[in-house]
C-alpha cells in the first residue's frame, strides 16, 4: 500500500517510567537525574499532578517531594520528559575523527609512573582492535645475573682455570650458582647476551705474555678471546669477552674459564686492582624477542 512521509515503525518504544507502590511520606526518590519539575510529569493514583503542586531536589534533583502525604495504599507513577530512554547502536563506520572530542586521547588521566606488566593497550591485529597486556608485548630481558669475584684466585700458569665468580651483584631468578659450581643455568628458553672481564696478573716480579677468557657451553669451550700481555709485575691486564648463544632453558649452563701464560712466577685472577672496583665480573641476560 502506497502511503506519504516516513514510514511507521515496526514496533513502538515506551517512555521511561517510575512507579512507586507501599509508600509513605511525602517524598520518592527517582531513578534518573533531571533538570527540574519540568522533566516529569506526576501522576498520583492515576490523577495527574498539577507540577505546582510538588518539587524536585537533591542530587541530581533526584528527590521529588509531594503536595500531600502518601498511605501505603497510593500509587505515585512518574512520567519522564526529554530524556532518552534507549541506546542506539551506531551502524558500522559510521563513526570517524568529526564524532570524537579533539582531547578524546589528552584529556585522559595521565600515567604518573612507569609502565606496569598488568597495564593494557589497544592494538589493532589486522583491522580489529583488541585488548592487550604490556606484560605480552616483547617479552623481558630476565633471567639476568651479574656476579664478581670477592677476593683474588691463584691460578697455575697456562692452565685453563674456572673463575670462580663468588658474589652477585643481582640474579633476577636465581639461576646462577655461586657457591660451589659457579655456572650460569637460565630457566627460560632463548638467545642469551654473555660478558665477562677478568683482570689478570702476575703475583711475581715476571713478565706476563697472554691471557686468555672462555665461555664453556655444557663443559665444552664455545666462544674464546685472548689478549697479549706484556707488562711486568705490579700492573695488570684485563682481558674482556662478550658473546651471545642459544640456551634451551633447562639443562644447558654456562661457565668461565681463563688462563694466564708467563715467564717465570705465578698468576692470579684479580678480584679488585683499583682498591675500591670490581676487576673481575661475568653476568648475561636474556634477550627481548
Amino acid at each position: 500500500m502506497s502511503y506519504i512521509g516516513l514510514p511507521p515503525k515496526a514496533n513502538f518504544t515506551s517512555g521511561l517510567l517510575d512507579r512507586f507502590t507501599s509508600t509513605t511520606g511525602t517524598t520518592v526518590t527517582l531513578t534518573h537525574d533531571i533538570s527540574s519539575e519540568n522533566d516529569i510529569v506526576v501522576f498520583v493514583n492515576f490523577v495527574k499532578q498539577d507540577s505546582t503542586t510538588y518539587s524536585v531536589g537533591g542530587t541530581g534533583n533526584k528527590t521529588l517531594t509531594l503536595g500531600g502525604t502518601l498511605v501505603s495504599s497510593d500509587i505515585v507513577e512518574v512520567h519522564y520528559l526529554n530524556i532518552v530512554g534507549q541506546t542506539v547502536n551506531p551502524s558500522a563506520n559510521s563513526v570517524g575523527s568529526s564524532q570524537l572530542t579533539a582531547d578524546v586521547i589528552t584529556g585522559q588521566t595521565e600515567l604518573a609512573s612507569g609502565v606496569a606488566s598488568t597495564d593494557e593497550l589497544l592494538i589493532s591485529d589486522a583491522g580489529t582492535l583488541k585488548r592487550v597486556d604490556v606484560s605480552l608485548i616483547g617479552g623481558a630481558n630476565t633471567p639476568a645475573f651479574m656476579g664478581y669475584l670477592s677476593s683474588d684466585q691463584s691460578v697455575t700458569d697456562n692452565t685453563l682455570t674456572k673463575v670462580t665468580i663468588n658474589a652477585e651483584e643481582y640474579d633476577t631468578a636465581g639461576n646462577y650458582d655461586h657457591s660451589s659450581n659457579y655456572r650460569f643455568t637460565p630457566t627460560t628458553a632463548g638467545k642469551y647476551f654473555f660478558y665477562a672481564t677478568c683482570c689478570m696478573r702476575s703475583t711475581t716480579n715476571s713478565t706476563l705474555k697472554n691471557g686468555r677468557l672462555i665461555f664453556y657451553k655444557n663443559g665444552s669451550a664455545l666462544y674464546g678471546g685472548v689478549s697479549e700481555l706484556t707488562t711486568n709485575y705490579g700492573v695488570a691486564q684485563q682481558v674482556t669477552l662478550t658473546a651471545s648463544f642459544e640456551m634451551n632453558g633447562s639443562s644447558d649452563y654456562v661457565e668461565l674459564f681463563g688462563s694466564v701464560d708467563h715467564v717465570g712466577g705465578a698468576s692470579k685472577f684479580e678480584s679488585d686492582y683499583f682498591s675500591t672496583n670490581r676487576s673481575t665480573y661475568f653476568g648475561a641476560y636474556k634477550i627481548i624477542e
